[in-house]
């Protein structure tokens, strides 16, 4: 494994976006991946592309994921977070060109109904996708992700209380 984390190390890190999107009773959209049907959940996210501003790629991977347009910005976390890719991953995972993930977050509130969301895109990236408690987040992600979504925890419980 470490031989593996070596090869890589020079990689550099994808620049992404975050999406915490909150209903009107301040649940999160969680959602499971297709790529792992394990019981993991996470959160809209993706790359961001050449001259995109970092808003403007949340918005879009926001709705290329899940349909869901009708949203209100509720605030931007300030810093980026980043995580790596865990050995077995890296050198698969976008096509190999990234070590892991450089990420800006925006917390949205969600102003349509579930009837809007729709996870069964052209590309679809999930398989089923629920509101969940804030508490609950890190439990429900996987690995190589719970140092984020317990930083973003931490935040989102200042902003919306």
């Amino acid at each position: 494994m470490v031989e593996i984390k070596e090869k890589f190390k020079n990689l550099p890190l994808r620049n992404g976006v975050g999406i915490i999107v909150l209903n009107k009773k301040n649940k999160i959209f969680v959602a499971k991946r297709i790529d792992n049907p394990k019981n993991f959940w996470q959160m809209p996210q993706g790359g961001v592309d050449e001259g995109e501003s970092f808003l403007s790629a949340a918005y879009r991977e926001l709705e290329e994921e899940t349909g869901i347009k009708n949203v209100e910005l509720i605030q931007e976390i300030k810093g980026t977070m980043t995580y790596e890719l865990p050995a077995h991953l890296l050198g698969i995972i976008w096509k190999g060109k990234y070590r892991g993930q450089k990420q800006k977050w925006f917390v949205m509130k969600f102003l349509g109904s579930d009837e809007d969301i729709n996870i069964k895109t052209d590309k679809p990236e999930f398989l089923d996708w629920k509101w969940i408690d804030m508490e609950i987040l890190t439990e429900v992600v996987v690995d190589f992700k719970v140092h984020i979504y317990q930083e973003l925890k931490e935040k989102l419980k200042k902003i919306i209380n």
